[in-house]
């Protein structure tokens, strides 16, 4: 009765916690309470339902896989409100040096930027990068939205001032008042995890099915990180926010391919390389728990648990990694790319 109560009051239906309780008593999970309040033993307690379910060989799966995600969807949740995640910053004096930043200016545009330096008076950025259309003759006294990604933690804005335009560290700058008042602009909505998959990408039309396997090889990208929400890859040459993709990859022997909407496309100059942010659609409930798996390790071949970070897709990304020599260029697969390079 324990833990029924205790699966109830964790948000499962009477019907799912006593099949929860069931596969704690076939599987002789002891001190199975702790599962609510522990990630470890919340962990170990996936990996027994995926055991349990896939040795039981029944006729149900797909009702084992719904409860599965309900599961995985619990303990994203304990990770997400637990104390790793409640950090965040009150104050732009916390800003590191080398922050990516995006200014907007009402009436002009948005443009990108660099903290350059942080002192207690003043913040320094590089001199805000025109973007298309956007554009501010006199940068002194204006007033600015400044918007920034945490990694780890969460996105945030603030208002504040120009104080004067300068050079600072050889690099024409702008220098800005400080803010006390930061506001956190995107909640977390899921938990993503570091990989280093080969992967192909596929540009895909609006009326393709969701999701569809490929059986030829597309363009080769290397996946960077990964959530049952979406992913980020490395893939060469540049790109447009708003394409339409299809990655494929693999996932414990077997094929996973998450199409999806470009949300962020960082080009990185030196090594002519881009790195997208894709907002996948609504994935089948087994491929999300194929991901879940492998973001919290409950795989049941042994994985290790791999290092998580929060994810975001429409997050100001961070810096690409390095990919294979043989990355073939986006330029060279399809005519939908950036600016002025057809």
């Amino acid at each position: 009765m324990q833990f029924i109560n205790r699966s109830r009051e964790a948000g499962f239906t009477a019907k799912e916690a006593e099949i929860l309780r069931r596969f704690a008593v076939h599987g002789d999970f002891d001190d199975a309470d702790s599962i609510f309040s522990n990630m470890d033993r919340l962990d170990g307690f996936i990996r027994l339902m995926i055991q349990e379910a896939k040795a039981s060989e029944k006729d149900d799966w797909r009702e084992t896989q719904d409860l599965l995600f309900k599961v995985y969807d619990y303990r994203q949740r304990l990770e997400i409100n637990g104390p790793m995640y409640k950090k965040g910053l009150s104050n732009s004096l916390q800003i590191k040096n080398g922050q990516a930043l995006k200014i907007f200016v009402a009436g002009a545009g948005t443009f990108k930027s660099q903290l350059v330096k942080n002192t207690n008076g003043y913040m320094t950025v590089s001199r805000p990068a025109n973007s298309p259309g956007a554009s501010v003759r006199q940068w002194r006294g204006q007033r600015i939205s400044v918007y920034f990604w945490m990694e780890d933690d969460a996105g945030y804005v603030f208002d504040t001032e120009v104080r004067d335009e300068v050079y600072s560290l050889g690099i024409l700058s702008l220098k800005i008042s400080h803010s006390f008042s930061l506001s956190r602009t995107q909640k977390r909505r899921s938990i993503r995890v570091k990989v280093n998959l080969p992967a192909f990408l596929y540009l895909v039309g609006e009326d393709e099915p969701f999701h569809k396997i490929e059986s030829s090889p597309g363009l080769k990208c290397m996946l960077d990180d990964l959530s049952y929400t979406g992913c980020a890859v490395t893939v060469g040459g540049k790109a447009s926010n708003g394409l339409r993709v299809k990655i494929q990859f693999e996932l414990n022997n077997t094929a996973v391919c998450m199409s999806g909407t470009v949300r962020s496309a960082v080009y990185r100059k030196e090594t002519d390389r881009s790195v997208l942010h894709i907002e996948s659609d609504p994935l089948p409930t087994d491929v999300r728990n194929k991901i879940l798996g492998k973001v919290f390790g409950t795989f049941d071949d042994g994985d290790d648990l791999p290092f998580r970070i929060l994810d975001e897709e429409a997050a100001a990304a961070a810096s690409a990694p390095a990919a294979p020599a043989e990355l073939t260029d986006l330029r060279d697969y399809a005519p939908i790319l950036d600016g002025d390079d057809p």
